[in-house]
């Protein structure tokens, strides 16, 4: 699917008899595969990372233009059962437009940083840059529900809560990935600034990206030992929780039996004393009942 737009006047939109040098193929299908390896003349290797989720970041120089591969978040399914994962995202910066290349659609030019845009160079930061931010609020959801697994887990035995967060813990070191390797291209692009023809404001730029992505890339690394050091804590809460309620169920049974093994002792078809006394039915209930107190207070008394 193609999206056509144009950065003119410092914005991005739509324009109607203008030209368009803002071209967004979003899961290009093979005609169109074919159309950018003929037309734009991408390598076919790199137009093929720029949809690998497993692809590491990189930048490569061609003749007629500049090749970037970043990583991104991908778009959270409630099918994936709290596992937030990676997908890969092509920039291809020619000198009078570029070529955005994703796996799925997403709101590429939201935010506040897109308000002015000064030419193609810095549209290419500043998606990087809004990168950055989508993982920053990915980070913050997984914190606020790490601390909602937790609670549940402080008060169930179900395996589900903890396989939720090792799917989080998962989660988290594919992030820690994908930021590192974007953390490896910005380097390059601050040192192939002058080749690829960024002003100093982009430096400016390129330098506030890299204390962005070191600052994620720290968050998300605090996020990450966290839940490591605290996993075997929490399979230990779920495995005391369940002896907990095995040694009431214990107790509980116990309580029963007694009073059942009095009742069935003056059950038995034998003769035994004070068979024909008219209070006998009481006095065996009262044995019973007695039975259900001393359980009790043995457990009061041990603290069980």
């Amino acid at each position: 699917m193609l999206h056509e737009l144009v950065l003119s006047g410092g914005r991005i939109g739509g324009g109607e008899g203008v030209p368009a040098n803002v071209h967004v193929y979003v899961n290009p299908d093979e005609q169109e595969r074919r159309y950018l390896c003929e037309t734009f003349k991408l390598d076919e290797h790199t137009l093929g990372s720029a949809l690998d989720p497993d692809e590491q970041s990189r930048l490569e120089f061609e003749p007629a233009h500049t090749a970037m591969i970043f990583k991104r978040p991908k778009n959270y399914s409630s099918a994936e059962e709290f596992l937030f994962r990676v997908t890969s995202m092509g920039l291809f910066l020619f000198a009078d437009r570029l070529v955005i290349v994703l796996s799925e659609d997403g709101q590429l030019f939201e935010g506040k940083h897109f308000a002015r845009v000064g030419s193609l160079a810095e549209l290419v930061l500043k998606i990087i840059f809004g990168s950055i931010l989508h993982f920053v609020g990915h980070l913050k959801v997984i914190n606020a529900v790490s601390e909602s697994l937790e609670d549940q887990i402080n008060t169930s035995m179900h395996n589900r809560y903890l396989l939720n967060l090792f799917s989080l813990e998962k989660s988290l070191v594919y992030y820690l990935n994908a930021i590192s390797s974007n953390g490896r291209l910005i380097e390059r692009l601050k040192h192939a600034a002058a080749k690829i023809g960024f002003t100093p404001e982009n430096l400016e730029l390129i330098d506030d990206l890299l204390i962005e992505n070191g600052q994620c890339y720290e968050q998300a690394m605090i996020y990450s030992n966290i839940l490591a050091s605290m996993m075997d804590a929490r399979v230990s809460i779920v495995s005391n929780n369940l002896n907990w309620l095995m040694k009431t169920l214990t107790i509980i049974t116990i309580a029963i039996m007694l009073p059942t093994l009095i009742v069935s002792i003056f059950s038995m078809n034998v003769e035994f004393p004070g068979r024909t006394h008219p209070l006998m039915f009481w006095v065996i209930l009262a044995l019973a009942v007695c039975s259900v107190g001393f359980i009790r207070f043995v457990w009061l008394w041990k603290r069980w």
